[in-house]
């Protein structure tokens, strides 16, 4: 089974783009983050044209979760336990479903904006959240293989920006979001793409050129329990995607699992 995981940056600009690359990558799961609509905006037939079901949470304009998968999804579950509010509203940041009993999460974890902005605040108290629920599924089902999928909009070491004085005093790389990330590990879950490819980038942002400066972010992961991690024979990042006609400035990062 492969499976992926995407910020698509809003799901009708870039439906093309998204179901080009499902019909040439073999992808049998898609996470996708930032689909930026409601249900009844969703562009259901383009994906069903390749044979793909669409499980998705999206309230408004902002953020939103989905997968698009040629497997059935399983015990859907929209958010998870604990996942805090910003400004008293539930934002459209986590789905998760079992796909031939593997259990999957799309996450689109805040951003954070600024170290004084509040959002940085219930950036942290979302991912304290996250890692608290998914050590209890952990403790109760811990042979079944999970893994959770997304833009987590942090770049856990120096070596995930491309130049880390460019960053003092910004969200993504301060140490309590460090902290956060690495809490993951400690719960048992690993970063499977890591070991196969090192050192590469996942985001590069529109302005100032970036990507042809390949000036990029590490921000996109998958992280999988044992049972999951020693499942995988393959990863990859599929920089190309960043490339062309009105990518996305996140590129699929991938894994497939035996």
């Amino acid at each position: 089974m492969r499976i992926a995981t995407w910020n698509v940056n809003s799901i009708r600009t870039r439906v093309g783009r998204v179901t080009d690359w499902l019909e040439r990558s073999n992808c049998d799961v898609l996470a996708m983050q930032e689909i930026k609509c409601k249900p009844d905006q969703f562009p259901f037939e383009a994906f069903e044209k390749f044979g793909y079901k669409i499980t998705m949470h999206g309230l408004n304009q902002w953020n939103g979760v989905a997968f698009a998968s040629k497997i059935e999804a399983e015990d859907v579950e929209i958010g998870f336990s604990g996942m805090p509010t910003f400004k008293d509203v539930e934002e459209a940041r986590a789905l998760t479903a079992t796909f031939d009993g593997v259990r999957l999460s799309s996450l689109y974890i805040p951003n954070g904006r600024s170290l004084e902005d509040a959002h940085y605040t219930y950036k942290l108290e979302w991912l304290e959240a996250l890692a608290a629920t998914t050590a209890e599924f952990l403790e109760h089902e811990p042979e079944t293989p999970i893994a959770l999928m997304g833009d987590f909009n942090i770049a856990p070491l120096d070596t995930d920006v491309w130049n880390i004085d460019d960053f003092a005093g910004a969200t993504h790389v301060s140490a309590p979001e460090r902290q956060a990330f690495s809490a993951f590990e400690q719960i048992g879950l690993t970063d499977v793409v890591r070991p196969r490819i090192p050192q590469a980038y996942t985001y590069w942002d529109y302005q100032q050129l970036r990507f042809p400066k390949n000036e990029g972010m590490r921000i996109d992961f998958i992280l999988g329990n044992d049972s999951f991690a020693e499942r995988v024979t393959e990863v990859s990042i599929e920089r190309d995607e960043r490339k062309g006609e009105g990518p996305s400035d996140h590129v699929p990062v991938t894994a497939t699992i035996s």
